[in-house]
């Protein structure tokens, strides 16, 4: 474990709760067609797998059904109309951020979330002082792909090797290692349906602060 030089970070689940207006969003479509809500518990795991899998938990419609493209089109208009009413930041993340900047770690936002909604959540959540902000369709490649890893790396001018990224979802630790950087899996985020620890991660934490007291010993050491 080397010192990083900078810190990358998937958005929602890991820097941000985005799952209620996620799960908002898609109770609307269940509402629309006269169905009840879906459990928000049952809604939160999927919230980093995007409208692949919120669609899948809301309505068990996967991609390769001919009606799923309408329903993710109709998915993210219903979002994008409502995408900070509930969202925050986890807690001690705005700590952990600024415990960075302390540590003059530069740090950035890697994210599968299409661009339009980037763009329109990130000065909401208060985090445009991030020094790189990589979507989706920054790259021709989403995560699992490293390529936006790459493209974070390129912007910071900071070889990948010596950043660490945090992700709570398996495509994030794939992405990492297929970059070469330092892979953490954020436990305190969605997860999905299997357990961090059983992604092969180099590193799993349970808090943001868990990730600063790593940083500052390494640089008090």
């Amino acid at each position: 474990m080397q010192i990083p030089k900078a810190i990358l970070f998937d958005l929602d689940g890991t820097l941000a709760d985005t799952a209620p207006d996620l799960a908002a969003a898609i109770n609307v479509m269940r509402r629309n067609r006269d169905l009840p809500p879906t459990p928000y518990e049952h809604l939160r795991p999927y919230a980093s797998a995007g409208a692949r899998g919120l669609i899948g938990a809301g309505f068990n419609i996967r991609p390769e059904d001919p009606e799923y493209e309408a329903m993710r089109i109709e998915f993210l208009n219903h979002y994008a109309s409502a995408i900070a009413d509930q969202s925050t930041l986890f807690d001690d993340v705005p700590h952990l951020l600024n415990g960075l900047d302390a540590l003059q770690l530069p740090w950035g936002i890697v994210t599968n979330k299409a661009m339009r909604f980037t763009d329109a959540l990130v000065p909401l959540l208060d985090l445009k002082q991030a020094r790189c902000i990589i979507s989706g369709d920054t790259t021709p490649h989403a995560k699992p792909h490293p390529a936006p890893l790459f493209e974070a790396a390129k912007q910071l001018a900071i070889a990948a090797e010596h950043c660490w990224y945090v992700g709570d979802d398996l495509r994030d630790i794939q992405a990492a290692k297929a970059a070469g950087m330092y892979s953490i899996a954020a436990a305190w985020g969605y997860c999905g349906a299997t357990e961090p620890t059983h992604w092969n991660a180099d590193l799993v934490l349970h808090s943001p602060l868990e990730l600063l007291e790593i940083l500052r010993s390494k640089h008090l050491a």
